[in-house]
């Protein structure tokens, strides 16, 4: 089908499935992260991720969200690397069936920490039989296909897709842990089965812990239809303001991927299940308010982390002929 039409159906597919099954930060999140690495990339680093984006394998879809249109080009190429952080969601929707069952990996989304609570102290726990998921793997994995001279840009398009999207994952406190509980007694799925609504609230309106902190830019931010080119930018200069790379430089341990889960992880237990927290109740204001400045910072460390560590890669890399 013709570029634009094939974009169009990609884009409401895409706008339907997120409404109804969000995983990981939400589409704003990932943006948002993308955004900020974008700002501390070189204009050769920038170009060179361009390049390799548009080269992705037909079958992907990655390269169709660079549109054809009257905006100037740093913007266009802008925008198709914040949407190559949301696509390992995107080759989620089954209605596609091929290149789902190609690209689609559930379990590399998440690295669970599994653990509770004894005696007041956090146990770490070993998880021989319950699926860790293999978020560090993978991220370890693809930065070396993006470092290979010999990798093919084909194979490092699907590669930085990935890095850009498990790199802003494992940043989300809950795709790090695995809490285990009376209740939970194989892990709660990182908050999943951490339920914020009432016992009885039927099925389609019920909310859980993992949904909360994945959607609370959005939700805190009002996006009043802003398109993304306005709502995205705004998010992540009010974030680095906030929170400038000056002050993380020290936290950026550029590709250790282990360092980055460890540090989510130490959130998660630090900040996501606090004495306040009720299972089967709202968060108190005190809880939202806390969880988002917790999720600016983290939003804002990985895009200073993935900015980083692309300028590491492809600063010395040429285009392949």
């Amino acid at each position: 089908m013709p570029k634009a039409v094939k974009f169009l159906v990609l884009f409401l597919s895409f706008f339907v499935f997120a409404s109804v099954s969000v995983k990981a930060w939400d589409d704003a999140g990932h943006k948002t992260i993308a955004y900020i690495a974008w700002n501390q990339m070189s204009p050769e680093v920038r170009e060179r991720a361009f390049k390799i984006l548009m080269s992705a394998p037909e079958d992907s879809d990655l390269s169709v969200f660079y549109l054809q249109d009257s905006r100037s080009a740093d913007v266009k190429k802008r925008e198709l690397f914040m949407i190559a952080a949301t696509w390992a969601d995107i080759v989620r929707d089954k209605k596609f069936k091929v290149r789902a069952e190609k690209y689609h990996h559930s379990n590399w989304h998440y690295a669970d920490t599994f653990w509770t609570m004894e005696n007041g102290k956090i146990k770490i726990l070993p998880n021989p039989s319950e699926e860790g998921g293999k978020a560090v793997e993978k991220l370890i994995e693809f930065d070396k296909v993006l470092k290979d001279a010999a990798a093919s840009d084909e194979e490092k398009a699907i590669a930085l897709a990935w890095v850009l999207h498990l790199g802003g994952d494992i940043h989300q406190p809950l795709h790090t842990s695995g809490r285990v509980t009376e209740l939970e007694p194989k892990g709660d799925q990182g908050g999943n089965l951490f339920s914020l609504s009432p016992k009885d609230a039927p099925r389609e309106q019920s909310e859980n812990l993992h949904w909360f902190w994945d959607s609370i830019l959005g939700r805190l931010v009002a996006r009043n239809d802003m398109p993304d080119d306005q709502y995205i930018p705004m998010l992540g200069e009010m974030i680095t303001k906030k929170y400038p790379l000056a002050e993380m430089q020290n936290s950026l341990a550029t590709g250790n991927f282990d360092e980055w889960q460890k540090s989510s992880f130490k959130v998660a237990t630090a900040e996501v299940f606090p004495a306040d927290l009720i299972r089967y109740e709202t968060p108190t204001a005190k809880y939202r308010r806390n969880a988002f400045s917790v999720s600016e910072q983290q939003i804002a460390l990985a895009g200073y982390r993935l900015g980083a560590m692309l300028n590491q890669i492809f600063g010395g890399q040429t285009d392949k002929k």
